[in-house]
């Protein structure tokens, strides 16, 4: 039960974050076609600050563990979709998440970088703080030293508190409310595959699902509410029911 509330979180955990993006064209490949990339460049941007809070407080539990990880990977594909030149985009924001990773001295200051560079546009703001959130929720709860690093980031970006707390609201209500699928016969029609197929099938089959249905920063640009929302329980569909399928085969 607990894994599948944790694996349910991933399909939602673009959601509340990007869901406004549809207003924006800040990260397209047009506005960034000029930009030349280079580790100093990304690291001052509002991306690679983004990216080195999300380092703090993916490891502030002491760990970064595998769902993390692949969430992360995820944001590193869209990200790096819209710079020139993606792969060296890609390698150079690895980079800047795993120095970050290992600082303990800088979170206030890069906080209060991204608060600076995004105070004029308070909807930005709260796509960053509900992402860096989500994050925290995706082992299904939300520890002490991630509590701790969120509210330090929150007070660095002078974010309104009274938004905070709504969205650590909504994830922690998310986590309660979560339910399985019941029917494994359901699991294995949703993913496509069939219950004789080797692990190694099934895992490349929820990965494929995933890429093509999770609601990324990018495709998200000028979509409607009603498709995130589609988008959403799509992708906790198919975390389910591959944890499901997963738990079946142990």
């Amino acid at each position: 039960m607990g894994n599948i509330i944790v694996l349910a979180l991933l399909g939602a955990v673009f959601y509340y974050v990007y869901k406004s993006y549809n207003r924006y064209t800040d990260y397209s490949k047009e506005a960034f076609k000029n930009f030349s990339v280079s580790h100093e460049s990304l690291k001052r941007s509002e991306l690679g600050l983004f990216v080195a809070l999300v380092a703090k407080v993916a490891k502030a539990d002491g760990r970064v563990d595998a769902l993390e990880a692949q969430l992360i990977g995820i944001m590193f594909d869209d990200i790096s979709a819209v710079f020139p030149e993606p792969q060296k985009t890609k390698s150079i924001l690895k980079d800047i998440f795993d120095e970050e990773k290992k600082r303990d001295d800088d979170l206030v200051k890069i906080a209060s970088a991204l608060g600076e560079a995004t105070k004029r546009d308070k909807a930005k703001q709260q796509q960053f703080m509900g992402f860096l959130i989500q994050l925290a929720f995706i082992d299904g709860e939300v520890s002490s030293g991630e509590d701790d690093a969120l509210q330090e980031i929150a007070s660095a970006m002078e974010f309104d508190p009274k938004t905070y707390h709504a969205i650590f609201e909504q994830f922690e209500k998310m986590t309660r409310n979560m339910t399985p699928k019941a029917n494994i016969g359901d699991a294995y029609k949703i993913l496509g595959v069939k219950e004789s197929d080797d692990i190694s099938v099934i895992k490349k089959a929820y990965r494929t699902l995933v890429r093509e249905y999770h609601p990324d920063i990018i495709k998200s640009q000028g979509k409607s509410e009603a498709y995130m929302q589609e988008a959403t329980a799509k992708t906790q569909e198919i975390n389910q029911a591959y944890e499901m399928i997963k738990e079946s085969k142990k």
